[in-house]
C-alpha cells in the first residue's frame, strides 16, 4: 500500500535536502521518518512500527553513518509512530526521546491500555522518554528552530512541527495529501470532529509551503489538500456511521499489512478480542461466532472491492 510519488516530490526532496532534511517515506504500516541534520542536535521524527524496527535502525545508520543521532521526537504515540523507539535507543545510548506532554505518565509507567496499543490490537516494545515536546515552545533540530504546535483530533495529545523561515511543516497524521488519520476520540465516544477543523484552521494559519506527512509523499498543493481534509470532514460529521466503518476497516487493513496473510477464523479471532472492535460490532456479532464471522465477511468484502486484500480458499491476503 505504498503510495505513489507526485510529479514534483523529486523537486521537493531537493528542497528539503538543502535544509538538512530527509525523508523516509514508509506506506502505511509505518509511519514516515524524518531525519533532520546540521548545525545543531541530530533528530529523527517518527520512528515507524514495531515489526520494521530493522528497517528503521537502517536506513537511520545509513544515513547518519558514524554520526549519534541525538534526538528521537514521537508527534504523537501510535504505534506505527514510535514502534522503532526501543530499538532506536537500544542502539544510541545517549538518544533523547521527546514526546507529546499528555501521555507522559502512561510512558514512564508503561500502561499499554492507556497508550491504545491493547485497544487497537497492535503492540509496541516498551520504551523510555527524556523530555516533552511542549505546544507553545520551540526546540532546535538541526539547522533551525521548529516550533511546537498542539494538533489534536486524530489523536488528542498530537503534536505538529513547523519551521517558520522554510515555510516546511512535519504534519504527522493530522494531515495527508488525501485526507487525515482517523479520529480516533470519536471511536472512544468522545466529540472531537471539531478538533480537526481547529487543526486543520491551525495549518492554514501557519501558511506552510512543503508538508512532510505522517503517511504518503511529501506535497505541496496545500491549499488543495485542506479542501479535500474538510471535504472528508464534513462527509464524516454528516454521518459518523461512516467514520466508524471506516476507522474499522483501517484497523483491519494495518494489522493486515502486519500479517501479510491470515486464516479468516484467525482474523476473527483477533476482532472478537481487540477492544475497539467489541465496543462497536452488533451485539449479536460479538455473542454469536456465525453473526460474526457474517459481520467481517462483509468488512472483508468491502475492503476486496477497494482491492486493499484479496481473499481465497479461507485465507485473507494483503494487496
Amino acid at each position: 500500500m505504498q503510495p505513489s510519488r507526485s510529479p514534483g516530490t523529486t523537486t521537493l526532496t531537493h528542497t528539503l535536502a538543502s535544509a538538512g532534511i530527509t525523508v523516509f517515506e514508509r506506506g502505511w504500516l509505518s509511519s514516515n521518518n524524518v531525519l533532520i541534520q546540521g548545525d545543531g542536535p541530530s533528530a529523527l521524527v517518527d520512528s515507524g512500527y514495531a515489526s520494521h524496527a530493522q528497517q528503521t535502525k537502517t536506513l537511520v545508520q545509513s544515513e547518519m553513518g558514524e554520526r549519534t543521532l541525538s534526538h528521537l521526537l514521537n508527534t504523537h504515540l501510535h504505534s506505527d509512530h514510535c514502534g522503532g523507539n526501543a530499538a532506536l535507543q537500544a542502539i544510541y545510548p545517549d538518544l533523547q526521546t521527546w514526546i507529546p506532554p499528555g501521555l507522559a505518565p502512561a510512558v514512564a509507567n508503561w500502561d499499554p491500555i492507556a497508550l491504545t496499543f491493547e485497544p487497537t490490537g497492535q503492540f509496541c516494545p516498551p520504551f523510555s522518554y527524556k523530555a516533552l515536546l511542549v505546544p507553545g515552545e520551540a526546540l532546535q533540530l538541526g539547522t533551525w528552530n521548529w516550533d511546537i504546535h498542539a494538533a489534536k483530533g486524530h489523536d488528542p495529545h498530537a503534536v505538529v512541527l513547523f519551521q517558520p523561515e522554510l515555510g516546511i511543516l512535519i504534519s504527522a497524521d493530522a494531515l495527508w495529501q488525501n485526507g487525515f488519520g482517523i479520529v480516533f476520540p470519536e471511536l472512544d465516544g468522545e466529540s472531537a470532529f471539531d478538533e480537526v477543523a481547529d487543526t486543520l484552521d491551525l495549518i492554514e494559519a501557519l501558511a506552510p509551503r512543503i508538508v512532510i506527512p505522517g503517511h504518503g509523499s511529501v506535497f505541496d498543493d496545500v491549499a488543495d489538500a485542506l479542501h479535500r481534509a474538510r471535504s472528508r470532514l464534513a462527509q464524516f460529521v454528516a454521518q459518523p456511521d461512516k467514520h466508524r466503518r471506516h476507522a474499522l476497516k483501517v484497523l483491519v487493513k494495518f494489522k493486515l499489512l502486519e500479517w501479510q496473510q491470515i486464516r479468516t477464523e484467525a482474523m476473527l479471532d483477533w476482532v472478537l478480542q481487540t477492544p475497539y472492535f467489541m465496543r462497536h460490532l452488533p451485539t449479536e456479532a460479538l455473542t454469536d461466532r456465525h453473526m460474526g464471522q457474517t459481520w467481517l465477511d462483509q468488512l472483508l468484502l468491502e475492503l476486496e472491492r477497494s482491492n486493499a486484500l484479496r481473499r481465497d480458499k479461507g485465507l485473507v491476503y494483503n494487496n
